[in-house]
């Protein structure tokens, strides 16, 4: 067996060098440690520090933990969601260790640890190590393997990079974990993306970070943020570049003919394009010969460049056209073997085109999803946005890799260029890049940017909705006989959930919004307040335990809390988008009303009474109704139906309640049916006709079967659950042996229990 030892550079001892701190900080970056320093004095603490991408996170936490942490001989914990953020703290710790940031100690010895074969394993972790850099999928998984290096800390700090991520259970598993073996903890979040400003907008980022800094003075339980400072302050003392959004690449091309409902889905709530249109963009001569010629036009101007993009066929496309027109360029890209092209992509190769992109040998670098965070490439001018989003959370990121400014070793001027395609469907809320510098980034929307945020939500969820309604072969007398306002939600969900499972889907934001309608709001409350128990039934801890059974949830979901005949129905991708939020947070998420006024204006049958009541002919409501059509987005209602013949057929249907009612009278009007009770009837007919009866029924026996300790009992045998899951709402007397669906005559059993009544019936 050879003896020979191999050299690594994911642990070691750092000593420090002599002098002073090489890097002089910023004003900003001296203000917040000192924000810092002002919470520092409690045991314990969990603030953010918020600085906009090129503001300098990691270097302003490094430099100050050197200080405060290392050199006064307590541990650091960094945890990180990404590899090359973890490269990145490790480096800053090891570049900034002077004798100005550690007067009293000569060196620490630090580790990094990930899944990566380049970096070290948990098991490794050594008691002497001071500085722990890991990714939170290696330690979430395998929490005890820190025992022996948190033994005996009476106080540690623990770094959050880009914290916003810290929601995700892994995170606060660990954070909660490192809480019970060390007394006294110190968190602290980085981040560009904080929560948003009022109150009941805060979530779960909150309830983490909850300790900040006011007027000098440090605040705990309230505020959460420590120091915070605007893209806009940082532009006015030059540390930022000056954006400029004059230029732009259009794209006349259509991407597509329509965009379907599963289409606009996937689009809005996972920010991801379906494969047949982003091949269709990547592979367009036109589209892609438009960007080429952009950059060749204004290659003075533009400097480095880097160009975001779909995917790594768009980048292979794209590089070759800039390379067959002169240009130095490469592309680089999550480490992967993609399945359509078979190109491997190596860290290697990575790390090569990046380091030709800073030394100036490469102009224009294309980047498939790995620029976003924590890459520091101050000599890039220009970043040109090949690839839409719905994300202002990546619209940020890109963007800020052209903001190094004048006074950071940066450019005056950035340039920023998206390409503008011209879609089909016109409710997409893409982001648009200079959205991320209105109101400095506080997340303000006046009323009617909000109503229109809104209504694109409300509109993809009514897409197949109106679709159905022009579609003969499918019976929507039921939906179309309900007053129109019923149709549209009461309210929603609105949440965020990424994909921290390993593999390609890693990392990606999916933005879901749950429609809440009078049909379905009691139902969602009941679930979401016992989504608790119900994992703990099926022992889902977190998004990789759920994918098992994630169909098998949804479905007990549905029998427990939902009945078919609702109208407006649920729909059972939503159950699965909430599940899959609580296994991502754990936590429910937020419910917003819309409010009455957005309704009104949205219920278009104030329209056709306007019609009827003026006894409009064909030519006089056509120019009405074209007159509304065209006010577009003035009234929303373009926005809501989207399209034209969506909206019409809708006034039509109204307008025949007004003047035809005869059409939505029930079949069968002409004929004197016999007559039943109906507490006759079983459950589910008893709900086709009066759904609210049924729900009240359903309610009544699980609330009547609850013990002293609020769990549902079995009548049979006994079995106590604090979930539903476990029961069905039964007949003491059944239907076919003259039982009534009355309080008295229903009871809970469990499913074994019921199935075996069943069998002997």
């Amino acid at each position: 067996m050879s003896n020979e030892l191999i050299e690594t550079k994911c642990a070691g001892t750092v000593k420090r060098q002599e002098g002073s701190n090489p890097r002089q900080s910023y004003e900003h970056q001296t203000d917040a440690m000192k924000c810092l320093s002002i919470i520092n004095q409690y045991d314990d603490f969990s603030t953010l520090v918020v600085l906009p991408t090129g503001g300098g996170k990691t270097y302003t936490a490094s430099s100050w933990l050197l200080t405060n942490a290392i050199d006064k001989g307590m541990k650091v914990l960094w945890l990180a969601h990404r590899q090359m953020l973890l490269d990145q703290a490790a480096e800053s710790f090891q570049k900034y260790a002077t004798a100005e940031t550690m007067p009293n100690k000569t060196s620490f010895d630090f580790r990094i640890v990930s899944g990566a074969s380049y970096h070290d394993n948990l098991i490794n972790i050594a008691k002497t190590d001071d500085l722990l850099v890991l990714s939170k999928d290696s330690v979430g998984r395998n929490m005890n393997m820190l025992d022996n290096w948190l033994k005996g800390q009476q106080t540690l700090y623990l770094v959050v990079d880009e914290a916003h991520h810290a929601i995700a259970k892994t995170y606060r598993k660990v954070i909660d974990y490192v809480r019970e073996s060390v007394p006294h903890v110190k968190i602290i979040g980085l981040t560009a993306t904080p929560f948003r400003t009022a109150d009941n907008e805060k979530g779960l980022l909150a309830k983490i970070f909850h300790d900040g800094v006011i007027d000098g003075k440090a605040i705990k339980n309230d505020v959460g943020i420590a120091y915070r400072i605007g893209l806009k302050d940082l532009i006015a003392k030059r540390i930022l570049s000056k954006p400029t959004f004059d230029l732009k690449i259009e794209n006349d091309d259509e991407i597509c003919e329509t965009l379907g409902l599963e289409a606009l889905n996937k689009i809005q709530n996972f920010d991801q394009l379906p494969d047949d249109i982003v091949e269709k963009m990547a592979k367009s001569a036109t589209r892609n010969k438009k960007i080429v010629d952009m950059y060749l036009k204004h290659k003075d101007e533009f400097g480095q460049t880097i160009v975001f993009v779909l995917n790594i066929t768009h980048a292979i496309q794209l590089n070759k056209v800039f390379t067959d027109a002169g240009v130095k360029s490469a592309y680089v890209c999550s480490q992967i073997t993609d399945r359509n092209t078979g190109v491997v992509i190596s860290k290697k190769e990575n790390e090569e085109n990046i380091a030709k992109y800073k030394k100036g040998e490469i102009q224009v670098l294309i980047n498939v999803n790995i620029l976003t965070e924590g890459v520091d490439l101050p000599q890039t001018k220009t970043v040109i946005l090949a690839r839409p989003t719905v994300s202002m959370t990546l619209m940020t990121q890109m963007v800020g890799r052209a903001l190094r400014g004048p006074a950071a070793g940066g450019t005056e001027d950035a340039y920023i260029v998206p390409v503008i395609d011209n879609w089909s469907n016109n409710c997409i809320s893409w982001v648009s890049p200079e959205s991320i510098f209105d109101g400095d980034n506080d997340f303000k929307d006046d009323t009617e940017n909000k109503y229109k945020k809104y209504v694109r939500w409300i509109q993809i969820a009514k897409i197949e909705e109106f679709a159905n309604i022009l579609n003969s072969s499918i019976d929507t007398s039921a939906l179309e006989a309900l007053p129109f306002e019923e149709r549209i939600p009461i309210g929603m969900y609105s949440f965020k959930y990424v994909d921290d499972r390993a593999g390609e889907n890693e990392g990606i934001d999916h933005f879901c919004q749950v429609m809440v309608y009078d049909s379905t709001v009691d139902s969602y409350k009941t679930m979401l307040s016992e989504l608790p128990e119900l994992f703990k039934t099926y022992n889902v801890e977190d998004l990789n335990g759920l994918a098992s059974v994630v169909d098998e949830m949804e479905q007990q979901c549905a029998e427990s809390y939902f009945t078919d005949n609702m109208i407006p129905p649920y729909d059972q991708r939503d159950i699965i988008n909430i599940l899959k939020y609580y296994a991502y947070c754990g936590d429910v998420p937020t419910f917003y009303t819309f409010d009455d006024v957005m309704r009104e204006r949205l219920d278009v049958t104030t329209i056709a009474k306007h019609i009827v009541d003026s006894d409009m002919g064909q030519r006089s409501k056509d120019i009405y109704l074209n007159s509304i059509w065209d006010e577009g987005d003035k009234n929303i209602i373009r926005l809501f139906f989207s399209r034209e013949m969506f909206f019409r057929t809708q006034v039509d249907i109204e307008i025949n309640k007004i003047s035809r009612p005869d059409l939505y009278a029930k079949v069968g009007s002409n004929i004197d049916y016999a007559t039943v009770e109906i507490e006759s009837l079983p459950l589910y007919e008893l709900g086709k006709h009066n759904p609210q009866l049924e729900r009240d029924l359903r309610e009544g026996a699980f609330a009547k079967s609850k013990n002293g300790k609020g769990e549902y009992v079995c009548a049979k045998c006994g079995r106590a659950e604090k979930t539903r899951r476990f029961f069905q709402v039964d007949h003491i007397v059944p239907i076919n042996k003259g039982g009534k669906s009355v309080p008295e005559n229903l009871q809970i059993l469990c499913r074994s229990c019921n199935s075996r009544k069943s069998d002997n019936i």
